[in-house]
């Protein structure tokens, strides 16, 4: 495996340095080496942010920004319209977005592929809440193969509360159920 390189894009409060950290967990549970970062500009509660995880089956030496990543997650479909999500990305890479809409209709410029799954709703139905940032993990495990499912499930097991492990544990498999490869 050569390096994978993963962006994710969310506002302030919405968990994305957790799904960052929760992905290289569940990477290192794989056998790979791992490592995951966040990148914040305005420090205040919807504001749009970044984290980072790069996937390497040796040891990673970089230590910046991912500016050429090879996978894209998207936690708020109105991103979309404010920042540039496919900045960077390969032709060969992908685009996972939160979003009831097609693909086709969110509007994003690249050659890369866009998958979308409606995780929002599938986090109010489980969770209780729009808790988007765990359930994307079980939508990136399927769409790229990079990690397994159990490898995430376990990653947020470890890392959860045991009060709300639960029901995050069930969103991720039904987004992995629903994500289409």
């Amino acid at each position: 495996m050569a390096l994978k390189q993963i962006r994710i894009h969310g506002r302030g409060g919405q968990g994305a340095v957790t799904s960052a950290e929760l992905l290289a967990i569940a990477a290192f549970k794989d056998g790979k080496q791992s490592q995951s970062f966040p990148f914040f500009g305005v420090a205040r509660r919807g504001a749009p942010v970044m984290a980072f995880t790069r996937i390497d089956d040796k040891f990673i030496r970089l230590r910046e920004q991912v500016t050429k990543p090879d996978y894209v997650m998207v936690l708020d479909p109105t991103l979309t319209e404010s920042v540039d999500v496919a900045d960077g990305i390969s032709k060969d890479g992908m685009i996972i977005v939160n979003t009831s809409k097609n693909s086709k209709d969110l509007g994003i410029k690249t050659k890369a592929k866009v998958v979308t799954v409606d995780i929002t709703k599938i986090a109010l139905d489980i969770i209780g809440a729009p808790f988007v940032n765990t359930p994307m993990l079980g939508a990136f495990a399927k769409a790229t193969g990079e990690v397994s499912l159990d490898s995430i499930l376990t990653a947020i097991k470890e890392k959860m509360p045991e009060k709300i492990a639960g029901r995050n544990i069930d969103a991720a498999k039904k987004v992995y159920e629903v994500t289409e490869k």
